[in-house]
């Protein structure tokens, strides 16, 4: 399933209170996607990893109670404990916990409670881990456990990314990197031993790192301790061909109506410039003249920006140039 559809379903699983166990290869955003649905639906959140607890720190302590004549369990302190409360307990990496510990987690995630402790009403729990031939260091997950969730594997997809990319404005280089090269996107073997190798987790890290204030003369090595010497090498190569772009500015203020480029590296890092540029305003007249720039483009570039800018909610259908876009495009589109 893309991140899309996963994040669509354990919304409504969270509202139904339905256990899930989200299984992918590591970097591609379980997590992420888990706090993004609690952030958007202002709900509490809590990340448990059970590969750092033993049995007794989930199920409490059992201590004497002298004013009842029994023993009790102490349940933990960073449990939910507010009746009226609404969250998720994400039990990440869950796969990763010795067996004994999965076993304390089986009464937890079926029947909501453990020891004498009681998951409030309005709490979800979701679980995530990678898969056993992602080589990480996992437990076999017994079929007790197993059987009390509803399992849904996720797999990487570009398109999904680059909507997520333009979204939260990862690096116009970036983008168009990996619009050129999309395998670099997710390229991770477990059958090699790599410290460093491409995710949607390593990408971002690539943003973080280019707009922390490295300097020039260290980027390679920063950047190849995210995504590995190889790819470093290759995406500062297509960094450089920013440096040739047209202005941008000079193209959304409708200045510049046309380029002549033939170069694809060059294309796909101007589309990728322009809508990460129009996400800034979506004025309407600057719409219009990037508009108008793409009947200058490649139809495939042309179809390629103005579908991004669609799915970023730039409304060029409004445009008055869109007549013309689309008279031009249309065998492409058919």
């Amino acid at each position: 399933m893309k991140a899309s559809q996963i994040y669509e379903a354990l919304t409504h699983f969270t509202k139904e209170r339905l256990p899930a166990f989200v299984w992918g290869p590591p970097g591609i955003g379980k997590s992420s996607i888990v706090k993004q649905i609690a952030s958007d639906h202002d709900y509490q959140f809590i990340d448990l990893r059970l590969s750092l607890l033993d049995p007794t720190d989930l199920k409490g302590i059992p201590f004497f109670d002298s004013a009842r004549n029994e023993a009790v369990w102490a349940s933990p302190d960073f449990l939910p404990k507010e009746p009226d409360s609404r969250g998720i307990l994400f039990l990440d990496e869950i796969n990763t916990a010795a067996p004994s510990v999965q076993a304390a987690a089986y009464q937890l995630v079926l029947d909501r409670k453990v020891g004498d402790y009681e998951l409030p009403e309005g709490w979800s729990i979701i679980a995530a881990g990678n898969r056993e031939n992602d080589r990480g260091v996992t437990f076999r997950m017994p079929p007790p456990l197993a059987n009390r969730f509803v399992h849904l594997e996720m797999a990487v997809d570009f398109e999904d990314w680059k909507a997520w990319a333009y979204h939260y404005g990862i690096d116009a280089a970036v983008i168009g990197y990996l619009s050129f090269d999309k395998s670099k996107l997710f390229d991770f073997d477990p059958t090699r031993n790599e410290r460093s190798f491409p995710t949607p987790r390593s990408w971002e890290y690539v943003h973080r790192i280019l707009h922390s204030g490295v300097g020039e003369a260290l980027l390679h090595e920063a950047i190849a301790g995210a995504i590995g010497k190889e790819n470093s090498v290759d995406f500062l190569a297509f960094r450089k061909v920013m440096h040739r772009l047209p202005d941008i500015e000079a193209i959304v203020s409708g200045e510049l109506k046309a380029v002549e480029e033939e170069d694809t590296k060059v294309l796909f890092a101007l589309c990728a410039g322009l809508v990460n540029r129009l996400q800034q305003s979506k004025e309407k007249e600057e719409i219009d003249n990037v508009l108008a720039f793409s009947l200058s483009l490649p139809g495939e570039f042309a179809i390629m920006l103005v579908k991004d800018m669609q799915k970023n909610g730039i409304p060029v259908e409004n445009a008055p140039q869109w007549e013309a876009w689309v008279q031009k495009f249309s065998y492409l589109l058919a």
